[in-house]
């Protein structure tokens, strides 16, 4: 298990490496938008990994050609549909102009 901290509300919780952060955070009960069933085609999941990125599975190109295309995307930028948690703890940000 790995440990999965979602701000602004400061939640943590145990997710199984391997689980999309997608996944984790609604299973955590946060709200995060997903428009396209985790396809990576919408990106209404963009958030920040604020701690914890080099865990994470790397950025694939379906991601990378969406994130793109959004207004407001930093080198902490991950779709959380498309990104797989790994075995350190990680830190996300969900970001309230999505």
């Amino acid at each position: 298990m790995t440990t999965l901290t979602i701000m602004p509300a400061g939640t943590t919780i145990e997710a199984q490496p391997g689980t999309s952060l997608l996944d984790a955070i609604k299973a955590a009960g946060a709200q995060i938008m997903s428009k396209c069933s985790g396809k990576g085609e919408c990106g209404a999941c963009h958030l920040y990994v604020l701690e914890g990125r080099k865990s994470l599975s790397k950025t694939q190109r379906v991601e990378n050609e969406k994130l793109d295309t959004i207004v407001g995307v930093s080198s902490k930028s991950r779709l959380a549909c498309q990104t797989k948690l790994g075995e350190e703890p990680v830190t996300v940000e969900l970001l309230s102009f999505v």
